[in-house]
C-alpha cells in the first residue's frame, strides 16, 4: 500500500497541486489528501507544506522524492522483468547422453527465443538430478528412465529413447537384427558408470535370465565407451542418439536390444512447489513441440 503513497506523493510533488495529482490519477481530491497524510504518519514527519494555492516539498520530503522515484522505477523494472522473464537463469539437470545429443538443437533454438536467459547445465545420474530438483537446486531435470512418477514432482514424456547393442562391425553379432538376453552370454560388456539406470536395467535382465557376462570395462565416458567397443574390447548397451554418427560413418554397428524391460523415454521434471516463469514454461513447450 505504501507505494501506492509513494506514486501519489511524486505526483503531487510534481504538479505541485492535490488537484491535478487526482485529476492525473484519476482518485478523489480526499483520497490524495489521506493518502500523503498516512505517508507521513508512517515517516512521521511532514511531507508537503503549501505555500499559497502551491504544495511544496520540505526537506524531509526532497529526500523521500528521491528514493519514491527509485523505488518506483525499480518496482516497475521488476514487474517487466518477472512477466517477460527477459533475463536470468535457467538451471537443468540431464545425463551427458542427453546433454550431448538431445538438447543442442533445443538451445539453439531457445537462445534465439530467450537471448537473455542464461541456460546452466548441470551433469549427473538420475538419483542427483531427481534429488536436486526436489530441494529445489534445479529448475528442471531431463532423465532417461522407464516411466517416472512421484508425488513431490510435475514430470513429462518427451519422447521414447530407444537403446542398441553397439557391437564393432566385424563382431559376430553385427548382422543382427535384434538383440535378445540369451545372445549375450559370455559377451565382453563395457559399462557406463554405477547410478546409470539404462545400465541397471542391463544387469538386471541379465541376472533374470540367468545369462552369464563378463564386466570388461566401467566408464563415466560415452566416448571412451565407443572408442573401446570400436577397437574390439568389448559391447555395450546405449541410446541410439548416442552412437548415430558412428553407425553413419561404419565405424560401429547398432542393434536393437529387445526385452520388456527395455523401454527407457526422456523425461522432463520439474517440483510442484517452484513457481513455473515464463522462461521455464518456453522451454517445456519448445520441448514438447519436438
Amino acid at each position: 500500500m505504501e507505494l501506492t503513497y509513494l506514486r501519489t506523493f511524486r505526483e503531487v510533488a510534481k504538479w505541485g497541486s492535490f488537484t491535478k495529482a487526482a485529476d492525473t490519477l484519476g482518485y478523489a481530491q480526499s483520497s490524495i489528501t489521506t493518502q500523503i497524510q498516512k505517508l507521513e504518519e508512517s515517516y512521521g514527519t511532514v511531507l508537503l507544506e503549501r505555500y499559497g494555492r502551491k504544495m511544496v516539498l520540505t526537506l524531509a520530503g526532497e529526500a523521500l522524492l528521491q528514493y519514491a522515484n527509485d523505488i518506483c522505477r525499480l518496482h516497475d523494472e521488476s514487474k517487466e522483468v518477472v512477466a517477460q522473464q527477459s533475463k536470468g537463469t535457467l538451471s537443468i539437470g540431464t545425463i551427458e547422453t542427453l546433454a550431448s545429443f538431445y538438447l543442442p538443437a533445443y538451445l539453439q533454438a531457445y537462445r534465439r527465443e530467450y537471448p537473455d536467459i542464461n541456460v546452466a547445465i548441470q551433469p549427473g545420474n538420475e538419483p542427483f538430478i531427481i534429488e536436486s530438483v526436489k530441494e529445489g537446486a534445479l529448475d528442471i531435470g531431463i532423465i532417461l528412465d522407464p516411466p517416472f512418477s512421484d508425488p513431490e514432482l510435475d514430470y513429462r514424456i518427451l519422447r521414447e529413447e530407444p537403446l542398441v547393442i553397439i557391437v564393432s562391425p566385424d563382431h559376430q553379432l553385427a548382422g543382427r537384427s535384434e538383440i535378445h538376453a540369451e545372445d549375450l552370454e559370455n559377451e565382453s560388456l563395457i559399462l557406463t558408470e554405477d547410478g546409470c539406470t539404462y545400465r541397471a536395467m542391463l544387469l538386471s535382465v541379465l541376472r533374470g535370465n540367468q545369462v552369464p557376462y563378463k564386466l570388461s570395462y566401467e566408464f563415466g565416458s560415452l566416448e571412451a565407451i565407443k572408442q573401446c567397443v570400436t577397437y574390439g574390447l568389448g559391447i555395450a548397451l546405449m541410446p541410439r542418439i548416442a552412437v548415430a554418427e558412428e553407425v553413419r560413418g561404419g565405424k560401429l554397428a547398432a542393434i536393437p536390444f529387445l526385452d520388456p524391460a527395455c523401454k527407457f523415454y526422456t523425461q522432463l521434471i520439474s517440483s510442484k512447489k517452484k513457481w513455473k516463469s515464463k522462461a521455464y514454461s518456453g522451454f517445456l513447450e519448445l520441448l514438447s513441440g519436438g
